[in-house]
C-alpha cells in the first residue's frame, strides 16, 4: 500500500507552489526553504540576474554541493568497508 501523499503549500523565490510528496510536510517545507535560500543567495551576489537564471544557478550550486557530499560519503563507505575486512594471520 503506497504511503499517504502530502500536499503542502510553500513559497519559493516569492512564488507560491503546491508540492505533493510522501515525505512529511515538515521535510517538504524544509526543502522549499532551502531552495528558496539558495536562489536568494544567487540574487544577493548579482541583483540584476533574472529569476530564471538565478534558479538555474541555484540548481547548479545545489547539484555541485550534493555531488561533492555524495563523493565524500562514497569514499567514507569504502574506507569503512576496507577497515571491516578480516585480516589474515600475517596482519595484512
Amino acid at each position: 500500500m503506497p504511503e499517504k501523499e502530502n500536499r503542502v503549500e510553500v513559497e519559493i523565490a516569492g512564488e507560491p507552489y503546491v508540492l505533493r510528496s510522501d515525505a512529511p510536510p515538515e521535510h517538504i517545507e524544509r526543502v522549499a526553504r532551502f531552495v528558496s535560500q539558495k536562489i536568494k543567495e544567487v540574487r544577493i551576489r548579482n541583483a540584476r540576474v533574472p529569476l530564471t537564471k538565478a534558479v538555474v544557478a541555484a540548481a547548479l550550486n545545489i547539484a555541485d554541493e550534493y555531488l561533492r557530499l555524495k563523493d565524500e560519503y562514497d569514499n567514507l563507505v569504502k574506507l569503512i568497508e576496507s577497515e571491516e575486512r578480516p585480516r589474515n594471520m600475517s596482519g595484512r
